[in-house]
Formats: structure tokens, sequence, C-alpha cells
């Protein structure tokens, strides 16, 4: 690149985007790369602060940034993403479809550790739909050396791509509300019409609705009535705590399912439990669930639907952005809540 005062540039073609800000009222492109610069020009630029612009001089082994946030592009999105043309030297990347955003992290922060390459996106295991912006590319400099962008683009040919959204599935889900006061009708039924408003945004086939007694043989025979329907997902609610008379942690057991985790440190919902029974997975509801807007299961729900196989580490990991503030007017999921 040339640098050269603004007043010499008459009929020279800009080599980059100049943003032009007014604080409060607009940020954005006033002049576009290739901009063929006129007269007129030069008090516009002189106001934006612009006393010198750049124009282009062939320098081998560089690349322009908008060609280099392309390639960052197409190098680190994966499956159900697109990405726009440049503007001001990035390109955003945005999902093509409603699922799960799923983040390559270490392949990532590997990413940018490569100087003046930035790669910045929404949290991993965020939901989003399509159109939704995931992530944008650019470059620090105005150009850059091309061996720097042929790093990354090997990296994520043999490590794979960064991003990628997996879309939620339609899945089979049975519903067992436990607990003997609400089986034998001494109190309504609280947590059976908040489990199916939590559900009713991933659109799954309902395969029904059992009200279950702290018996634990009725308990197993419900299950068991579940998995031969081929469930993809059962959800057990009450009966979490650690009294002698909560019996659904053992049920879920009982079934023979591998117990992911039984507890987690994220408030609310510490009581909560994952399993997994082939390829079904059972899932154990606090009481909490039934008086706090956001716990857990909104954090567990959407990786389940996307048929993303949780471990015990992921909910280790929890603790760090675990603990909700219960804010007066919830904002989930734009907040840090199960963020790790």
């Amino acid at each position: 690149m040339k640098k050269i005062r603004v007043q010499d540039a008459v009929g020279m073609k800009l080599c980059h985007d100049i943003t032009k800000v007014i604080p409060g009222e607009f940020k954005g492109r006033a002049f576009s790369r290739d901009h063929i610069i006129t007269t007129e020009d030069i008090e516009e630029l002189l106001k934006i602060g612009k006393e010198h612009i750049f124009v282009w001089e062939e320098n081998a082994g560089e690349i322009h940034e908008d060609e280099a946030a392309v390639r960052i592009a197409k190098a680190v999105e994966g499956v159900n993403i697109v990405h726009t043309e440049p503007q001001e030297g990035k390109t955003i990347l945005q999902a093509t479809t409603r699922g799960l955003f799923k983040i390559n992290s270490p392949l990532l922060r590997e990413i940018n550790s490569i100087e003046s390459v930035t790669v910045t996106c929404r949290p991993n295991n965020y939901t989003v739909k399509d159109g939704d912006k995931l992530a944008a590319a650019r470059i620090i400099p105005l150009v850059i050396k091309e061996e720097k962008i042929k790093q990354l683009e090997e990296l994520c040919r043999a490590r794979g791509p960064v991003f990628e959204v997996k879309p939620f599935k339609r899945l089979k889900v049975g519903i067992m509300v436990t607990g003997s006061e609400v089986y034998k009708g001494r109190v309504p039924d609280k947590f059976g019409p908040v489990i199916n408003k939590k559900l009713k945004p991933y659109a799954p086939e309902i395969l029904g609705q059992v009200y279950c007694p702290d018996d634990t043989s009725i308990m197993n025979e419900t299950i068991a009535s579940f998995l031969e329907k081929d469930a993809d997902l059962i959800i057990l609610t009450g009966g979490m705590s650690v009294d002698p008379d909560d019996l659904t942690p053992g049920a879920i057991k009982n079934c023979g399912a591998k117990v992911v985790t039984y507890g987690a440190p994220i408030q609310p919902g510490n009581m909560f439990m994952l399993a997994y029974h082939k390829k079904t997975a059972l899932v154990g509801v606090p009481g909490a669930a039934m008086y706090y807007k956001t716990t857990v299961l909104d954090v567990v729900l959407p990786r389940i639907f996307a048929e993303d196989i949780m471990t015990k580490d992921d909910f280790i990991e929890m603790g760090e952005g675990g603990l909700c503030l219960g804010c007066e007017v919830c904002k989930y999921p734009i907040c840090y809540f199960g963020r790790s």
C-alpha cells in the first residue's frame, strides 16, 4: 500500500473501506473500497479525520483485509453457517437454521493466537435461529502476510471447522410427574405445565404424561413403558432430593441407564440428574423448576434436542457461570447463566 495526502488523491482508488462515526447516531461505511476519490470527497474525508488515504500497490506475499476476512470465514465456518461479503474489513458468519451453536474452543484459541488475526463469536452451546449473527472475522492491519492465513486454513483442514450449528430434532418425549400428593389429587400438578411450556419451542412428539405415586415398582414400569415406545427423552419431575422417600434417582438407575451426573454445580437446579439408556436421555428435574423461571433444565434441553451427548465434564464446567442472579426481568439466554 501507498500512503498519500487526501488533496493529492483525486482520481485514485481507495484500497479499504473508510468508516464514519457520529456518536450516538451513526457508525458505518462512508467510503467503500475501490471508490475513486473526487474533489468533492476531500472535505468530507478531512471531517472524518482522514488527512491521508491508502492506495493499493502490489506487494508479493501480502493480501488485503477483505480477502483475508473471506478466507478466514470460509476456513472457520462449518455446517449450517454462511458468511457475508466483507464490509469495513470484516465478514459476518450467520446461521442458516435453528439449532445449537457449537464451538471448537481449543481451535478458536489457537486461531486467535495467530498475530493480527481475530475471530469473535457468541458463547458455545447458544441457541440460535436462521439468520442470527454467530461470529465475525477480520485482521487488524489493512494487509497481512498470506502465510498467516495459510496457517489458519491448514489448522482448520487438519482439525475441522471452528463453528457449526446442530439443528434441533423432533424427539419423542415421555413425561413422568412423580409424587403421591399429586397422584392422589391432594395438590394440583404444578410441574406438568412448566415442563410442557419448556418443551413447546422444540415441537416434540409427546408420548404421554403419566402421574406416578412414590412407588418404585410403578415408576420402573412407567420408564420401561416409555422405553418400549422408543422415547428419545424421558423427563421425571420431583423426588430428586436426598430424602429417603425421594425415589426418582433410584428409578432412573433401575432401568439400567448410565448416570452422567446426579447433582451439578449450578443454581437453581443443584439436584439435577442426567442419564442415558442407549440413545434415550433420562432427566430428573428438581423442584426448583416449578419456582424459578430459568434453571439448569433450560441449559440442558437445547443440547438434548440437538442430540449433543453430554458428559460429566460438561456439568463440572457449569460451576463457572452457573449461579443465576434471579434478575427481576429474566433475559435468559442473553446472559452468562450456564456459560462456562
